[in-house]
């Protein structure tokens, strides 16, 4: 629902699951902002919560609400799969709650854990190795004169550079692509059934693969995360213990997910920000110090985690609204990220802002995105290089031509065609 209809029409009518809504979700971020920043919408039951202010407070929140939202992501959304969807995964290894659906305390040892792989000094060392593996991505492509951009880069370089941090060898690559997008099929929602089935069993492969991977490294540990991870010691209350094969697949789960998605999105959206905006692409160019802020005001603008559910542990006000224990919200980063509270004109593209330290894309409080460094030092070293080694980057394609991805959660392009002078 667009124009007049979206203006027009009450929110309690609007489908907020319509195909359209999702691809262009702005103008309806913009009523639940003024609206009801609060609100429980009808249709679903599920309670939206959209102002800057409320997202954050959400998230300083997690003894109040809740990030056990397993059934949500399991089922795209639903609170339930099927039943042959169900069995499948049965076959596999049970669900552990660990990083972006555990609680404290457990949420803490967990991440504890899984932090040191991406400390700012860890990643601040591998500036040179991105850069030689940026390189290498776009030598690929170099001489062609065009290239479908997400495909061929976006996609491959977080993917690279999580599988080399991980431990898991490039040519297993190709598999793991489709392993995500498995993933992301039954993460989404959307999908039919024939398709969620089909997803299921490459979960189950998925898991198999890295329960294998995971003994390896047992045997003859590496210097790479899979390595650190089993042979890691979790503190818990009473005694320490070595991490099991479920927890230790569920955090690579996310770990390999969470680094390669969101990092695709904001390459493929900052790049085209910066060629349908000359001007800011010719100041970085200029300026180097300005990509660290172009980097931060894409990742602003697109909000690639646009949604995020919370779980309503105990009865409480938020926002001047009741809230019952049980209930189920859906943090909206991305009107949260467009909030004209925080944001001037934010509906506009500027690497200028003097608050862009302020976005919430990588989520806030506890659950911060443990990668955020690490996505950040690629997006600042591949744009500069992108535009040095592809001469007249343009795109092939008029901007209206543009697929943008339909999900309740996630946020970004389905393609990007380019063009430029062959090298």
């Amino acid at each position: 629902m667009s124009g007049p209809r979206m203006a027009d029409a009450p929110l309690e009518e609007i489908d907020a699951n319509d195909p359209d809504l999702l691809r262009d979700p702005y103008e309806y971020f913009a009523r639940l902002r003024r609206e009801a920043p609060v609100f429980h919408d009808p249709k679903t039951g599920v309670i939206s919560v959209s102002s800057h202010a409320l997202v954050l407070e959400v998230n300083k929140k997690p003894k109040i609400f809740s990030s056990d939202m397993t059934a949500q992501l399991k089922s795209g959304g639903k609170g339930a799969i099927g039943s042959e969807e169900q069995a499948i995964m049965a076959r596999g290894l049970p669900w552990v709650n660990t990083m972006l659906t555990a609680d404290p305390p457990a949420h803490s040892r967990y991440k504890r854990l899984a932090i040191k792989a991406f400390t700012s000094r860890r990643v601040d060392a591998m500036a040179g190795y991105i850069r030689e593996t940026t390189l290498d991505r776009i030598d690929g492509f170099a001489s062609d004169g065009e290239v479908e951009f997400k495909a061929a880069f976006a996609d491959k370089l977080p993917s690279i550079i999580i599988a080399d941090l991980l431990g898991i060898p490039r040519a297993d690559l190709p598999q793991f692509q489709i392993w995500l997008r498995a993933a992301l099929t039954r993460l989404q929602g959307g999908a039919d059934t024939a398709a969620r089935i089909d997803a299921a069993h490459k979960e189950i492969e998925l898991q198999r693969y890295l329960v294998d991977q995971i003994a390896a490294k047992r045997a003859s540990p590496g210097d790479d995360v899979i390595s650190d991870l089993a042979h890691a010691t979790l503190a818990e209350e009473d005694n320490s213990r070595p991490l099991d094969d479920a927890e230790l697949v569920g955090m690579l789960h996310q770990i390999f997910v969470a680094g390669q998605e969101t990092t695709a999105q904001a390459l493929t959206y900052g790049l085209y920000q910066m060629i349908v905006n000359p001007g800011q692409r010719d100041a970085a160019l200029a300026d180097p110090s300005l990509w660290a802020p172009m980097v931060e005001e894409t990742l602003r603008h697109l909000t690639p985690t646009n949604n995020m559910w919370r779980i309503v542990k105990e009865d409480t006000v938020l926002g001047g609204v009741h809230l019952r224990a049980g209930q189920m919200l859906l943090l909206r980063y991305g009107a949260a990220d467009r909030d004209e509270a925080v944001f001037d004109d934010p509906e506009a593209f500027d690497i200028h802002r003097e608050n862009l330290h302020r976005h919430l894309a990588f989520g806030a409080g506890i659950h911060t995105c443990l990668g955020a460094a690490l996505a950040r030092k690629e997006m600042t070293i591949a744009f500069p290089l992108l535009f040095e080694k592809l001469p007249n980057l343009r795109l092939a394609r008029g901007a209206d031509s543009i697929r943008t991805s339909v999900s309740p959660l996630l946020r970004g392009f389905l393609d990007l065609h380019l063009h430029f002078d062959p090298a």
